[in-house]
């Protein structure tokens, strides 16, 4: 991957300029929608020119967002796609039909629009959103699919009226932003639910449905559970695909189904977004189910997702998770167990807002683990996480870098041998950055 000086330069003046909160945590958030709203009523107001989908939820919304996405392009529909945080470059939040925003593009826009960055002194994410939103108002999409970064209510996406608003599902995460019990997650979540506009409840939670329910009756909003619409069967899986039996409970049918989102948690998700599909499609879409099952098949290629049980070598087997919470990691770690080695590694990381001692609960004490910190501000130093690990009954050396416990890992292993890499998103980011696209070690590009 060759990145042109101009943009390298752009994007370390966003990073440092900008207040970042996937650096330097609870601080870069900003209490309202005000800069967002000021960036874009200067430039033109850009969130009320395209028709949009609006994603929120503690896990699973960056996949139920690709996927979506998918869907759109597959059926031929020019498809923005707005999701946070990246792996390994910037431009992979705002793609459309796929393709990474053109770098001199994102030059173009900070050169033209600096003076009003440095007015309005936005964080990065509000700029970010801006930028996206007028990107697609410019390429007139035909949909653009938004997913919330934190929370929802005061999430600086929360300025678009979409079409359909979905919620995957709720559980503990932010829990010093978003409230310390599921219905006060609950509640911010429910914030991103318009009034009238239908909204999709994609997991159900006797602690969390009387709250979407009361908003949607207060706000005229029709509310659809996709548990309740949509039955899955696993039939088989491998390291590329699952096959499942999708059963369709209102119309009474059965289709075949098959994706390449191999983790165990997708069925959730997929269900969220057949139930989502369906609506949309009641909304003048044309988006047959012979289209919808062609979609889910390349998730992966036609909207570039990676980071979810992303399976990125075999022999030896390794695995990349972003699961970075209780819920996430209980169910990355289930499938773990069911993985196929002779001797497992796990490398890991968190950042220091998590409850890491809750989460290492979830970690096998059979496997030779590597622990180590991402290059962030936020990050948990290596050193006390082997602490803490040692505590819980890990065994593990520490590492001065992400990439340099990966090589430790990988030149440990065996054919038959099976690694894991997991604990947050810029863990995932700078693995894939030192194993799959082999950029320099530069935190910048991160």
């Amino acid at each position: 991957m060759v990145l042109f000086p101009e943009y390298e330069e752009t994007i370390k003046y966003l990073y440092e300029r900008l207040p970042m909160f996937s650096r330097i945590g609870k601080a870069a958030l900003k209490p309202d929608l005000t800069n967002t709203l000021k960036m874009c009523a200067a430039l033109g107001d850009p969130q009320h020119k395209f028709k949009s989908v609006h994603i929120a939820g503690t896990n699973g919304k960056g996949s139920t967002s690709h996927a979506i996405a998918a869907v759109f392009q597959q059926a031929g529909y020019t498809t923005g796609l707005y999701t946070s945080p990246h792996l390994v470059d910037f431009r992979e939040r705002i793609r459309i039909n796929g393709t990474p925003v053109d770098e001199m593009w994102v030059v173009d826009f900070v050169n033209r629009y600096k003076p009003l960055i440095e007015e309005v002194n936005p964080s990065f994410f509000e700029i970010t959103v801006a930028m996206a939103f007028h990107l697609f108002a410019e390429a007139k999409v035909d949909i653009a699919i938004i997913e919330t970064g934190l929370g929802g209510r005061l999430d600086s996406t929360n300025v678009i009226t979409p079409l359909l608003s979905v919620i995957t599902n709720i559980s503990y995460d932010h829990k010093d932003l978003l409230g310390n019990t599921l219905a006060e997650i609950a509640s911010e979540k429910a914030g991103i639910i318009k009034p009238g506009v239908p909204v999709v409840i994609g997991e159900q939670h006797d602690e969390t449905e009387r709250i979407f329910f009361e908003r949607s009756v207060n706000l005229n909003s029709p509310l659809y559970y996709a548990d309740s619409l949509w039955g899955l069967v696993r039939v088989k899986q491998d390291a590329h695909y699952q096959y499942y039996k999708a059963v369709d409970k209102t119309k009474m049918a059965m289709h075949e189904l098959h994706t390449d989102l191999t983790g165990n948690y997708q069925q959730h998700n997929i269900k969220t977004v057949l139930t989502a599909i369906e609506l949309l499609s009641y909304q003048g879409f044309k988006l047959p189910m012979e289209n919808t099952l062609a979609a889910l098949a390349s998730v992966k290629e036609s909207t570039g997702l990676m980071g979810r049980w992303d399976w990125i070598r075999e022999n030896p087997t390794v695995i990349c998770d972003v699961a970075h919470n209780a819920a996430g990691l209980t169910e990355v770690l289930a499938q773990w167990a069911l993985v196929q080695a002779d001797r497992k590694h796990i490398v890991v990381g968190f950042v220091k807002d998590k409850d890491v001692a809750e989460a290492l609960s979830y970690f096998p004490a059979d496997a030779t683990y590597y622990f180590c910190n991402a290059k962030i501000e936020r990050a948990l130093p290596a050193k006390e996480l082997q602490e803490m690990a040692s505590a819980a009954g890990f065994n593990g050396e520490t590492y001065p870098s992400v990439a340099n416990a990966v090589k430790a890992a990988l030149n440990a292993m065996d054919e038959r041998d099976a690694l894991l890499i997991t604990g947050s998103f810029f863990i995932v980011g700078e693995a894939m950055q030192a194993t799959v696209y082999a950029l320099p070690d530069d935190s910048s590009l991160l």
